[in-house]
């Protein structure tokens, strides 16, 4: 009998937590304890991983200031991911823990020396969510005037990823000997430098830190254009997309798979997670009242518009909300993201864009409901797609204990009940929980 399951994981960000809405929680999660609960909860209802977003830079292209950015805390104020993934971790015994890091930021041996270290301190639960950074305003926090085109920065990735590869098996599996009686702690004639002169990184090695339980951490990626799509399926053990429905879910993971058998990899090594935001209920009207009620307030449609102005660097503030885009736009910034937000053709005003972002930007099918509801037609779905997983999320990431609770208590509950979702985890490194169905 096929197995049925799929895999589940969580996308999120170190900024305030759900602040402004009756259920909110204050949005001052500094000390990390907030978080660290949500990774105990969804450690409880047998997520895969929980995967913490990044970005370096205060968005300041929405009305051509950060005023409105600091004022609805959108994109910023946002603490570093990796210490986080590491609180996370500890406090944790299942649940991989994925950080968000850029090949712009972080030189090749730092990047491999840290997500060694966080892997052995989590026993073989981290992942690194690889970007290659989008906005200009990154950039000039890294001696840079502006960021590379995008072409130049994938190049760029497939070397620093040759280069960390090198980095992580610079030790043997056995350089470590722990001889006691001969007082001998690692074998040197089993550790031995790299050596690597490129195009773009000149690095030396070997690594010093001693192998991690995973050797190197689960690699997710999300690339969405041509390039990045064989980028994620040469490099990729998980790939994050957001699709259009059922049917964009079948193209993309068929794309994907198609891509890595061609350049010889295992197609099933790669689990692709297809992002989703559950609106809940106790009744589907419920479900929906609740999802229009947050979509059609103002603070949303500003919040969609500072978001995406700021992952594209184009000033949305400059086009009027009732009225259409005035012509197709263009990015050096996230493209994928620019493409599905604009629907271009559909006539529709910015306003109702911007609405429509509130799913659309980040989940591949509308899912309104009860939590029996929601758990059948993601079922229906997965069957169709044929693999592998979904990643939860909220429209502008922000998160309230209440709808953590509405999803590990309420919605995992009906996907376990059909068979759909893991109820315990059988391994104790992440890659062999996502490789396991």
């Amino acid at each position: 009998m096929a197995d049925k399951r799929f895999h589940l994981a969580w996308f999120m960000n170190f900024t305030p937590d759900e602040w402004r809405e009756p259920f909110g929680q204050g949005g001052n999660p500094w000390d990390g304890q907030f978080y660290i609960e949500m990774a105990q909860a969804m450690e409880r209802a047998c997520f895969d991983l929980i995967m913490i977003e990044d970005k370096l830079m205060v968005p300041e292209t929405y009305g051509g200031s950060r005023d409105l950015s600091l004022k609805h805390a959108m994109m910023v104020p946002k603490a570093d991911p990796a210490p986080l993934a590491v609180a996370m971790g500890m406090a944790t015994k299942h649940l991989g823990v994925v950080a968000t890091m850029s090949t712009m930021a972080y030189p090749p041996f730092m990047l491999a020396r840290l997500s060694s270290t966080i892997d052995s301190l989590t026993k073989g639960r981290f992942g690194w969510n690889v970007v290659t950074s989008a906005e200009d305003l990154m950039a000039k926090n890294f001696g840079m005037d502006q960021l590379p085109p995008r072409e130049d920065r994938y190049a760029m990735a497939d070397e620093y990823m040759d280069v960390v590869g090198k980095l992580f098996d610079s030790w043997e599996p056995d350089a470590v000997v722990l001889d006691r009686e001969n007082g001998i702690y690692a074998d040197g004639s089993k550790v031995h430098t790299v050596d690597h002169k490129g195009r773009f990184y000149q690095v030396r090695g070997p690594l010093n830190t001693v192998p991690s339980p995973q050797r190197r951490p689960v690699y997710l990626q999300a690339g969405a254009s041509p390039r990045g799509r064989d980028f994620a399926a040469q490099h990729a053990d998980a790939i994050v997309s957001v699709a259009n429905g059922v049917e964009g879910m079948k193209e993309f993971r068929a794309d994907i798979r198609a891509r890595a058998a061609k350049i010889g990899r295992d197609p099933d090594d790669i689990k692709v997670f297809f992002c989703i935001t559950p609106s809940l209920g106790e009744t589907e009207a419920e479900a929906r009242a609740r999802y229009e009620n947050v979509t059609m307030s103002d603070n949303f449609v500003t919040d969609v518009l500072i978001s995406i102005s700021a992952i594209t660097e184009i000033d949305f503030a400059q086009f009027e909300l009732d009225k259409p885009l005035p012509e197709k736009l263009v990015t050096n910034g996230e493209s994928g993201t620019l493409d599905k937000f604009q629907q271009w053709g559909s006539g529709k005003t910015l306003r109702q864009l911007a609405a429509d972002g509130g799913g659309g930007l980040v989940s591949s099918l509308e899912l309104i409901g009860t939590p029996a509801q929601v758990a059948q037609k993601m079922g229906e779905a997965m069957a169709e797609v044929g693999g592998d997983g979904f990643l939860i999320t909220t429209p502008v990431l922000r998160v309230s204990r209440r709808y953590i609770t509405e999803i590990v208590d309420g919605l995992v509950p009906e996907l376990q009940k059909r068979g759909l979702t893991r109820t315990e985890y059988k391994h104790q490194l992440l890659r062999d929980n996502l490789r396991e169905f």
